[in-house]
């Protein structure tokens, strides 16, 4: 992750801050630029983790609809917006595993459940679309973990604040979500051998 001055990180935090109090204001400008600026990263994180792509719409959406009716419940202090984007966006794709019929995030998904992600039709790589299947099959808790950590490149305080988590239990997940993920790999090399 790249080095971001402290000064850097104010301008960005007093200008959303600013953005945030327009929007207050009713002003739909703000949220508009909000969007454009936000939106893709929480789109790209709901879809690592669901692996659907209308649920990942639809989990942003959530996210940018809660941020419009209530700006003041973001706070500079605690993280980015982006990170608190993603956490209600995580939230919102929680409770769609809750209706009845939604498959269980704590369990693998076969291959039949999985739809492909922008990143699969767009790289046509064979490693590229192995690895993306592999991560669709880690359980919830540890896919979460890799998209946050080795996927967005986010700070481990930050993974666990999306993630509602203590670090450690971040680490653990993280630890195991890599051990399955050569699991899965290396077992899918060995059957083309």
């Amino acid at each position: 992750m790249p080095f971001v001055s402290p000064a850097a990180a104010s301008e960005a935090s007093s200008e959303t801050v600013a953005l945030l109090r327009r929007l207050g204001r009713g002003e739909s400008e703000a949220l508009d630029q909000l969007y454009r600026r936000e939106s893709a990263s929480v789109y790209r994180y709901a879809l690592a983790l669901s692996g659907n792509p209308a649920w990942a719409a639809d989990a942003m959406q959530d996210a940018f609809v809660s941020l419009a009716a209530r700006p003041q419940g973001f706070d500079p202090l605690r993280g980015t917006l982006g990170a608190y984007l993603a956490g209600i966006a995580r939230h919102a794709l929680m409770q769609r595993w809750r209706e009845p019929g939604a498959p269980d995030p704590e369990q693998e998904l076969s291959s039949d459940e999985l739809h492909p992600s922008p990143e699969e039709l767009l790289v046509r790589a064979q490693d590229q679309a192995e690895i993306w299947a592999a991560i669709r099959r880690l359980p919830w808790p540890q896919r979460e973990a890799l998209v946050l950590v080795d996927l967005q490149h986010r700070p481990y305080v930050e993974a666990a604040l999306i993630a509602g988590i203590e670090i450690n239990t971040l680490r653990t997940r993280l630890h195991r979500a890599r051990l399955r993920l050569a699991e899965f790999l290396n077992a899918g090399r060995g059957e083309q051998r």
